[in-house]
């Protein structure tokens, strides 16, 4: 049920001399995750980071280049030796010559945004059309220029001023020349009229030829960006793959470098405290043991937990160990969701597998339509044919996609729904081309199908629980749309309260974990029986029942569990117990979004049938001017479908994500769990590193 591995804690001692040959032994093991030292005595410091030699630059500017690019390695891990000859070799002059066309790229940048802003300046002094050593004044002249839309009455503004000043004044523009102890006069009538000063930048010439300068520049600087970067293109394609082998080598070296700052370090010797996975302890020792005094490897007692370090469920006083997915490879893509949130605390339980399943699942209800799936389906194929499909994280997240996609087709074929329309014969909008059959009729019966006893229907209070389920369609399964999604959020946060119970229970006990998380459960079950009760039989609301007891015995072990094991106090606990359960409606409630969303794509898709669709069939039959105006309702069809299908993966996604992250992982999930992060960093595209 923890599908985690299991660490345990390594203590290394040895010479200081002894430190290169420690960390390389570790590089090489590749699962030596290094706890950093924390616990100053006199006496005991930490270590230097070791000398780069010379690396250091090099780094700097492939950590540029991978910024600045989409390199990739398509042709697989590539042997450290090779990586090595790179950097040794050629490398370096290469990585050069693509960063000359970066800093090209940049500077032609800067030099566009210096020349943009002097074109606009330009642009509005241009209507005066006298020349910039003027507008910038004289001995014993001074001008100002302002912007204003009442230029026109600048003159009359002045007054008696006027005779002792030249205005010329042009569409919203205006430049008054003036001795400059009338300046500052000037400036205030300037000012009444709402006038914005425009300050004239130095240089000679006209400000209509220096636009036109500016733009001529501006286009040179543009076409060559456009040379520079099809360039850097030309170079990524050619040398990604060295880019990014290189990049990981160096990266992996300076992890290394950098691992005697995590060290307690003396005058003469040093102590390494790590955590190493329990199944590879005989490896480490015997790859450590011919360069230290002391290998020491012993299993995570669990720090010796208590009820005073509750509060973050963790473990007990000192550092927990790393975290380390145990997941099976089909499910390993959907640890980039977990990750999203935090890792898990050690210990505790790894939703990554369930969410495998309940993630597509909730999006594929919320869409379910086949048509979109497939269309979904055909997106992560593309994807996963281009290049950029050989990074790992990319790689994870068209997985998931791809999932998401299969499940919108398995729910659009149970709704019976497709691009928008209906294909069972029963609702199927008789269409001459089709002889009044749908194409996908042989898979539906005649009339909807009723799946379960009346018995069964009758205890859920789904009354019209049928294959297929019409949700959008008035009296044919809408209601049963609204009370699905109350029983998926039930069941769906149910199951986050086992889990965050089992989790409690394993670190603290039973006791903890019945009046933590138990009392949720029996608040849940016990106020969702109650108001099933309420809606389904018409029962009294305020009525004291056997359910309405279980709820109030859940807030009562409530009240004792945030008092006693979340150190709220009584006080608090009183307060805030009764307050905390209607938190816990608000989270059931919030799955009517699968319902509501879901709906409005339908709906959206219905808008593209009604207006496109329907309208084309009816200008084509009419003939004429009819196939004009059936071809533009077939490009409004598809536009609106285009758009639906885009909503409908961006929406659900969020909806589907938000009732994962915040109502379901938030009962038992803390993400307070540390990354497993070997020392020396991960082998991805470098071998025998």
């Amino acid at each position: 049920m923890f599908p985690m591995v299991e660490m345990s804690r390594l203590t290394v001692a040895a010479p200081l001399d002894s430190m290169d040959d420690v960390l390389a032994a570790c590089d090489a093991l590749g699962c030596v995750h290094v706890q950093p030292y924390e616990q100053f005595e006199e006496g005991i410091g930490v270590g230097q980071a070791a000398a780069q030699e010379g690396r250091g630059e090099l780094l700097t500017n492939v950590r540029a280049v991978r910024a600045a690019t989409s390199a990739v390695n398509t042709g697989g891990a590539m042997p450290r030796k090779q990586v090595e000859g790179l950097i040794d070799g050629s490398f370096p002059g290469r990585i050069e010559k693509v960063m000359e066309h970066l800093r090209a790229i940049d500077e032609a940048k800067a030099s566009i945004q210096s020349l943009a802003e002097e074109r606009d300046v330009m642009a509005r002094l241009a209507p005066l059309d006298l020349p910039l050593e003027l507008l910038n004044g004289i001995s014993g002249l001074e001008v100002l220029v302002a912007e204003t839309s009442k230029a026109s009455k600048v003159r009359d503004a002045l007054g008696d001023l006027a005779k002792d000043c030249e205005v010329l004044a042009r569409d919203r523009i205006v430049a008054v020349a003036c001795r400059p102890d009338h300046a500052p006069e000037v400036q205030i009538v300037l000012g009444q009229l709402g006038a914005k000063v425009v300050q004239v930048p130095a240089g000679e010439g006209r400000a209509g030829k220096r636009v036109a300068e500016a733009k001529s520049n501006i286009l040179r600087l543009e076409a060559k960006i456009g040379s520079d970067e099809a360039s850097v293109e030309a170079w990524v394609e050619a040398n990604g793959r060295d880019l990014v082998c290189v990049h990981e080598l160096l990266e992996r070296q300076e992890n290394l470098a950098s691992a005697p700052t995590q060290m307690a370090v003396a005058d003469r010797a040093f102590a390494m405290d790590a955590w190493i996975p329990t199944g590879r302890a005989d490896e480490v020792r015997s790859a450590l043991k011919p360069h230290a005094s002391l290998v020491e490897v012993e299993a995570w007692d669990g720090g010796h937990h208590g009820h005073d370090d509750h509060d973050d469920h963790g473990h007990g006083h000192g550092p927990e160990p790393p975290v380390e997915f145990d997941n099976p490879s089909a499910t390993k893509p959907f640890e980039l969701m977990v990750d999203l949130v935090g890792r898990p605390s050690y210990g505790a339980y790894d939703p990554t597998t369930l969410m495998m399943f309940t993630f597509p699942m909730i999006f594929g209800a919320i869409l379910g339509d086949w048509g979109f799936g497939l269309v979904i389906v055909a997106l992560a194929m593309f994807l996963r044919s281009k290049p950029m499909a050989a990074d790992p994280v990319v790689k994870n997240g068209i997985t998931i996609l791809l999932w998401m996609g299969i499940w919108c087709v398995l729910w659009g074929f149970y709704f019976a729904e497709g691009f928008g329309f209906v294909w069972d014969n029963y609702t199927w909008v008789t269409y001459e081309f089709t002889n009044g059959n749908s194409p996908l009729g042989f898979l539906y019966p005649d009339k909807p199908v009723e799946l379960f006893s009346d018995d069964f229907r009758a205890l859920i209070g789904m009354n019209h629980l049928t294959y297929p389920l019409h949700r959008a369609s008035a009296g044919h399964g809408l209601e049963e749309y609204v009370i699905f999604s109350v029983y998926l959020g039930v069941i769906h946060l149910l199951l986050g309260f086992i889990i965050g119970f089992m989790n409690v229970l394993k670190a603290h006990g039973a006791a903890a974990a019945f009046f933590e998380k138990g009392s949720w459960i029996l608040i849940l079950l016990g106020g969702f029986m109650h108001a099933r009760l309420f809606i389904a039989y018409d029962g009294d609301l305020f009525a004291l029942n056997a359910y309405s007891a279980v709820m109030l015995v859940g807030i009562l072990c409530l009240i004792v569990g945030l008092a006693v094991y979340e150190k709220f106090g009584w006080a608090g606990g009183i307060i805030m117990g009764p307050i905390e359960t209607f938190g816990l409606l608000a989270n059931t409630l919030s799955y009517l979004r699968v319902m509501g969303v879901g709906v409005a794509g339908v709906k959206i898709a219905e808008v593209s049938i009604s207006m496109g669709w329907e309208v084309m069939l009816t200008q084509f039959a009419a003939g004429g001017i009819g196939y004009l105006l059936g071809a533009i309702a077939l490009l409004l069809f598809l536009g609106i479908q285009a758009f639906a299908i885009a909503l409908g993966l961006l929406s659900p996604s969020i909806h589907a994500a938000r009732l994962h992250f915040v109502e379901w992982m938030g009962k038992f999930h803390s993400g307070s769990g540390v990354p497993f992060t070997p020392v020396g960093g991960r082998s991805i595209h470098v071998e025998g590193a």
